[in-house]
Formats: C-alpha cells, sequence, structure tokens
C-alpha cells in the first residue's frame, strides 16, 4: 500500500489517467487508494490468466471491482474473457445505484494478433455489450500487425465506440506511440522500466519526449 501511494504520487505529474493494478497489491485498501485522487482513475484487477496476478477467489474478484463502482471511480476495467453473466450483473448493479463509473472492456491476445476480421468482431460483441470503452490489445510478431490493431480505431469510431488500440512486443512499440493521433481514448506507459505491466511498454517521459519530437 505504501508503495502504491508513493506511486501515485509520482505518476501525478505526468499522467492525465492513472491505472491502479490492484492485482499487484498485498491486502489492498482500496478507499485509501482512490478518495483524493489527483487524476482519474482505472482500477484493474487483472486475474492471472489474462497477464495479472490475481490468484484468489473470483468472486473476491468481482467484489472488488464492485467496491471500486462504489467509491465511484472513473473506470473499471473487465476482461472480455470473463462470464457474460458476472459482467452484466456488475453493469446492473452500476444503473441500480446511480454511478458514473465507465467500464473498459479489454480483449488481450499475448502470443499473436489475429486477423482483422476477427479484431472487428471483438469490436462489434464489445459494443453489443455496450462497453464504455473497448480496450484491444495483441503482440505484435510483425510490423504489420499494428496496422491490423491501429485500423480498429476508424472501425470502432465509425460506429460510435470510444477505443483503445495498440500491440505489445518490440515490435509493437509503434503502435503505442501513435494510436492517440489516430483517434485512441488513451495509450499506456510505465513510470520507470521496471515498472512495466505489458511488453514493450514505454516509460511515460519516454512517450511525451516522442510525442514532443513528432509535433
Amino acid at each position: 500500500m505504501e508503495g502504491a501511494l508513493t506511486a501515485i504520487t509520482k505518476a501525478s505529474p505526468w499522467a492525465d489517467l492513472i491505472e491502479l493494478r490492484v492485482d499487484y497489491l498485498k491486502d489492498p485498501n482500496l478507499a485509501l487508494l482512490v478518495n483524493d485522487r489527483p487524476k482519474p482513475f482505472i482500477v484493474t484487477n487483472r486475474r492471472k490468466e489474462e497477464g495479472g496476478r490475481y490468484h484468489g477467489d473470483e468472486k473476491m474478484r468481482w467484489g472488488i471491482l464492485k467496491k471500486a463502482i462504489e467509491l465511484d471511480v472513473d473506470y473499471i476495467d473487465v476482461e472480455m474473457r470473463s462470464k457474460r453473466s458476472s459482467i452484466e450483473a456488475l453493469m446492473a448493479y452500476r444503473r441500480a445505484n446511480h454511478k458514473k463509473t465507465r467500464f473498459i472492456l479489454s480483449f488481450h491476445e499475448f502470443q499473436w494478433t489475429p486477423s482483422q476480421k476477427e479484431l472487428r468482431n471483438v469490436c462489434d460483441r464489445m459494443s453489443r455489450w455496450e462497453a464504455d470503452m473497448a480496450k484491444v490489445v495483441t503482440f505484435a510478431r510483425s510490423w504489420e500487425d499494428n496496422l491490423n490493431v491501429l485500423s480498429l480505431i476508424s472501425y470502432a469510431r465509425e460506429r460510435g465506440q470510444k477505443i483503445v488500440a495498440f500491440c505489445m512486443g518490440e515490435k509493437g512499440k509503434m503502435s503505442r506511440i501513435f494510436a492517440p493521433f489516430l483517434g485512441a481514448a488513451w495509450t499506456y506507459a510505465s513510470l520507470s522500466h521496471d515498472r512495466a505491466s505489458a511488453p514493450g511498454q514505454m516509460t511515460v517521459q519516454k512517450m511525451r519526449d516522442l510525442w514532443e519530437r513528432l509535433r
């Protein structure tokens, strides 16, 4: 908890939005972390199968996300491969309690990048599930994989769907840089190299330096 609070303080001058990875924390006190937050927050409790560190009971994992809604966090990130009934129950809880927390429905593929047709099908399903934000992240094995994923941004926006889309891995770095220029809602960066939460993630300082050069 102490380390998380320190990281939030360090991230605030750099970030427009801070992702709180609850699955990295031991005995998290969510209220202490999000109350009086300096920037908008995304609360994520990623299970091991989706690249996270959460190993516990699924009911408890969903309970933390429910608590985040109670605390009116700005966003929660829910994996698309989760049980649809669990996702719908959480959305129903938000509506019943008149909370403003927005849902990011996320799809991660850590080994490769599916075809453009498959990726568009993922986006279409996210829209049908009434996600406030779609997040599609795949692993780039080739430079062309970046193009498949970045093309989703205009595809989603034409359908009124807000989206975050980029590739992981060394060859995916370019998509992390260019996604916001193409209309993605945001991209992700780490405070330092040793705090990266996914392969190919750059530091926020590096990302900002690159953007300044492009401008």
